[in-house]
């Protein structure tokens, strides 16, 4: 496992790590740092040592917006303040998270470092939020902290090995294993099992129907998983019935490809669609709670599906979808998209902003179904 990949797992096990960015001469500066996210007062209190008693917080550039902080002129940046000592958990992570008051007026403020920035970039690959307490390493706590990583107590890892994990161009994916699992809209279901390189996400191909059957272009529905929509039947969005809508159009149609991808929340992870919730049942809309919270409007990536495909040998395809990204980035990859079937689900009270929203800031085709709601009707 690489070190990166494993400086992931540690944040997500509520571990500090050492991130260091290194310079033609040499090291160009280190850091001591965990998540918010599961950040117990011990860990606090090991951050604060070596920051001589105190210890600063990094935020992405969204949530620095949030906050009020001002950005660099030049395009959103993420960003880094000072805390008080006395700071707790748990006011690290309101600060880090919620809409209310959550403006400062610290005068410790400026641009996060690389290292910062690689802290945040793992917390986000990690679906943690993405918000890091750190301080920073200098002469006199460098040896403590060496004595730390020899030990094994931290894991050191390099701002070029976060960046590398980061900015894979193309990522792999590895069939795992598959079985028959017969469903209540298509009987003659295959699931397959892949596995991305890294062993971070684990994605599902659900392949329905025989081969020989299938129509040209074969149906294909590209599916971001929704635990409260796909299994409870959440009222607030129309993941569920379009999921069950793509199986009953595959089985009428002779078959089809279902890749259900593991990118819970538009790709932010459980935990933090959870806090969009919390944050939408306050009044905002899905893309600025996300925003709130650090990330962008959409944080997917559709390439462990073009992957899928190509291992399945499925080139031509009619994607089922509303979402203009998923057609462009499926074309992209590489894989030819015929023609497009919309597939919509039912309007209720719960789930009109969050329709309108996708048409109105993701350009999501909608109108004709709802021209009503569009209109603000």
């Amino acid at each position: 496992m690489h070190e990166a990949e494993r400086g992931l797992f540690d944040l997500q096990r509520g571990r500090p790590i050492c991130v260091t960015a290194l310079g033609d001469h040499g090291t160009a500066g280190t850091v001591l740092l965990a998540t918010v996210e599961g950040l117990s007062t011990r860990t606090l209190k090991q951050i604060q040592g070596i920051g001589n008693g105190r210890a600063c917080l990094a935020v992405t550039g969204y949530r620095a917006e949030a906050m009020g902080l001002t950005i660099p002129a030049d395009g959103r940046a993420a960003m880094s303040l000072g805390l008080c000592v006395s700071v707790t958990p748990d006011e690290i992570l309101s600060l880090s998270s919620t809409s209310d008051d959550c403006r400062v007026g610290s005068d410790d403020v400026r641009q996060a470092s690389p290292p910062e920035v690689g802290g945040l970039t793992l917390a986000k690959l990690g679906r943690l939020l993405p918000a890091v307490v750190f301080a920073s390493v200098d002469e006199s706590t460098a040896s403590d902290v060496r004595e730390l990583i020899k030990s094994g107590a931290v894991l050191s890892v390099t701002t070029s090995q976060i960046d590398t994990m980061a900015s894979a161009v193309r990522v792999e994916v590895t069939h795992v294993s598959d079985g028959p699992v017969p469903l209540r809209e298509a009987e003659n279901a295959r699931f397959m099992s892949f596995r991305e390189a890294n062993g971070i996400l684990e994605h599902v191909a659900v392949i329905i129907g025989e081969r020989s059957n299938w129509p040209d272009p074969i149906p294909v529905r590209i599916h971001s998983a929704c635990l409260t929509g796909d299994l409870f039947g959440s009222l607030r969005c129309d993941c569920g019935e379009q999921l069950q809508g793509s199986l009953r159009v595959f089985n009428e149609r002779g078959g089809g490809v279902l890749l259900y991808l593991a990118q819970e929340g538009r790709g932010i992870g459980l935990g933090n669609k959870l806090r969009a919730y919390a944050l939408q049942q306050e009044g905002l809309d899905t893309v600025d709670a996300d925003c709130v919270l650090g990330f962008g409007a959409d944080e997917r990536r559709y390439d462990a599906a073009v992957e899928m495909l190509r291992h399945l040998d499925v080139r031509r395809i009619q994607l089922l979808t509303n979402n203009p990204e998923k057609v462009r980035a499926v074309r992209e990859g590489g894989i030819e998209v015929v023609e497009r079937q919309a597939l919509y689900g039912t309007l209720n009270p719960h789930n009109q902003r969050y329709v309108r929203t996708k048409v109105q800031r993701a350009g999501h085709w909608l109108g004709e179904m709802l021209p009503g709601v569009i209109q603000g009707e």
